[in-house]
């Protein structure tokens, strides 16, 4: 059966009837490019440019969702999101839509300034972030996650070796579901407190030997990494699930090393 838009008089295929009885879990647009801001501990407010993903579910009597509704709840006329806005888009979504459920997926990269540990040098450092919302009908659900890049160093490696011992650089991966709020940096601070090192963009001779040395006195595997960092996580109340996962680029074998715990609650 053919249905017409009202306001152009243009049949609108993906309202029409689908008669193969197939619902569809999710069905919209990824990686939509869109100005954003995001909250900063420190000043307040961060701009940044996210890859947005947005999707509903699809009853399985029409042949499509209608794919330039998307873009026309995130335009809204604001040409910029604000993060305390997610709830109020995905509403729109399941109006506009017709779906019960709805989701969206907003990654970006988010900055801090870090000075170097002897210099004192300025540079920003980027970190990746993920929210991820959902509604069903009225009920809400939250996902956080903060990718931070870190410098580890064996522990083995140094026990058996004359001269030092192999490191590299790693990326942890910090997922929670919090009630209240919880900081992007206050994430980045326990991640980088637990490895061998942080890591900057900008360094000076001295702070390459303090890092170097630092490291050296702080060996971890990769297990003692999520450990440290699921210990810090849980004094924090706020938080009510989490998932930590921590990977290391190895610098003398050829796979990577991997760990994860993964809150019971």
């Amino acid at each position: 059966m053919k249905t017409e838009n009202k306001k152009s008089g243009l049949p609108d295929t993906q309202g029409s009837i689908d008669k193969r009885k197939l619902q569809i879990n999710k069905a919209g647009v990824k990686e939509i490019k869109f100005p954003i801001t995001v909250k900063d501990k420190e000043n307040k407010t961060q701009h940044t440019i996210a890859k947005i993903s947005m999707t509903v579910d699809l009853p399985m009597k029409f042949k499509g969702t209608h794919m330039s509704r998307f873009i026309e709840i995130l335009e809204n006329g604001k040409r910029e999101i604000h993060i305390d806005s997610v709830f109020d888009i995905l509403s729109e979504m399941q109006r506009k839509l017709k779906s019960e459920n709805a989701h969206i997926e907003i990654e970006f990269p988010y900055f801090k300034i870090k000075k170097a540990p002897v210099s004192r040098k300025e540079s920003l450092m980027d970190y990746k972030v993920i929210f991820r919302a959902e509604k069903f009908k009225n009920e809400k659900g939250f996902l956080m996650t903060v990718i931070i890049p870190v410098k580890t160093l064996c522990p083995c490696s140094k026990n058996i070796s004359r001269y030092g011992a192999h490191n590299q650089r790693g990326e942890v991966t910090v997922s929670v579901r919090f009630k209240g709020e919880v900081w992007i940096e206050d994430i980045i601070s326990i991640v980088e407190s637990s490895a061998s090192s942080d890591l900057f963009s900008l360094l000076k001779r001295e702070d390459e030997k303090f890092i170097t040395e630092k490291a050296f006195e702080n060996p971890v595997f990769v297990e003692d990494l999520v450990r440290n960092v699921v210990l810090k996580l849980k004094k924090n109340k706020k938080i009510i699930w989490y998932r930590v996962e921590a990977e290391n680029f190895e610098s003398i074998h050829n796979h990577n090393a991997y760990a994860m715990i993964e809150s019971s609650s």
